[in-house]
């Protein structure tokens, strides 16, 4: 996790830094729903590359938005799941999830 004094002064700016990109916004909305492993999120995101979704994950655990769990099963499988602090990111997407769905509606009307 990142230290206090690394991170900005502004609370939406701190926001921005830790979910503020395209992948890690459609990562958590996949992680919303349930635990996911790798290859079902790469699937899943069309378009990202699998050294962009690695480098996503591990900074998002980093920071403790979401969780690894490596199960000792070989073949390894690992699932990446919300942490609390990741969960508590629902409003969040919930509100992001809202404004789409009214912006297209409008949209649809013009």
């Amino acid at each position: 996790m990142k230290t206090k004094d690394e991170l900005p002064d502004c609370p939406v700016a701190t926001t921005v830094q830790l979910i503020g990109s395209k992948w890690k916004l459609l990562i958590l909305r996949n992680l919303l729903a349930r635990p996911w492993r790798f290859n079902e999120l790469r699937k899943s995101l069309d378009g990202i590359s699998q050294k962009v979704l690695t480098d996503s994950l591990r900074s998002m655990e980093e920071d403790g938005i979401i969780t690894r769990t490596v199960y000792p099963e070989i073949p390894p499988r690992v699932e990446y799941a919300l942490s609390g602090m990741g969960e508590s990111m629902r409003p969040i997407i919930t509100a992001m999830e809202s404004f789409g769905t009214d912006y297209k509606k409008i949209m649809e009307r013009e």
